[in-house]
């Protein structure tokens, strides 16, 4: 039956009904369309707009400053975070074998990248440390907790693409581990954004950055529920 306007009254039913940020796992990749466009479709642009908001906030803070050795510290780390958000929205809409595994490769491209900002970072706050307590914070716990899952996670996501035969025992049992694999890299990414949040609350923080809580925990909301609007619940073998 249609309204007023001509337009049939299930359809006006169903977009009150569609949620904000679409419906979960609902973007999908079209066959003749280019693996770029995952980087914007969907939730995708909100999420873009909430991880380069909460790097710019980081990058301004410190850059407002004198430089010095510690501040590479949150400049690798939120780079990091930067290129993890990429390295998930171009592989989440994939539905192809192909496209599979192009968005593979550029993920694979983006978390070595990420990884290796990861581990500079870690070496640099181990250095500026020096003979200073450690693990004295939320920060620095959750931070130590979040740097070595990034790293196992980073041996599990070789192994079961490049290595399935001699870690696994065979291709399909390496299939096995993806879902494992796609399910702790979400958690991960809330764990990284928790420790940006702890950070604000970090002497150096509150007397030098004055970057304030409520954006980290703004803009990590709008990451998280933008990234999981694009989530497909099957490829977690829900």
């Amino acid at each position: 039956m249609a309204s007023a306007t001509g337009i049939p009254e299930n359809v006006h039913a169903a977009s009150e009904e569609e949620p904000l940020l679409g419906s979960a796992g609902g973007v999908q990749q079209r066959q003749t369309e280019p693996i770029y466009h995952n980087f914007i479709t969907g939730s995708a642009i909100v999420a873009q707009a909430g991880v380069w908001v909460l790097t710019a906030v980081v990058w301004s803070a410190i850059f407002s400053h004198d430089l010095i050795f510690f501040s590479a510290h949150p400049l690798l780390n939120s780079a990091a975070i930067l290129l993890q958000v990429q390295a998930i929205l171009v592989l989440q809409p994939a539905s192809t074998a192909r496209q599979k595994t192009i968005g593979t490769y550029i993920h694979a491209a983006l978390l070595t990248l990420s990884l290796g900002a990861f581990i500079s970072a870690f070496i640099i706050i181990e250095i500026n440390k020096g003979d200073h307590q450690r693990l004295t914070s939320p920060h620095g716990i959750l931070g130590l907790i979040t740097y070595i899952l990034i790293i196992l996670q980073a041996f599990v996501g070789v192994a079961q693409f490049w290595l399935p035969v001699w870690v696994f025992g065979s291709v399909e049992n390496g299939k096995k581990i993806y879902k494992y694999h796609r399910g702790s890299g979400y958690i991960l990414l809330v764990l990284e954004l928790a420790t940006v949040s702890a950070a604000t609350q970090t002497t150096f923080n509150q007397e030098v950055l004055h970057i304030r809580l409520w954006v980290a925990l703004v803009t990590a909301i709008i990451i998280i529920l933008s990234v999981g609007a694009r989530l497909k619940k099957h490829k977690l073998g829900l």
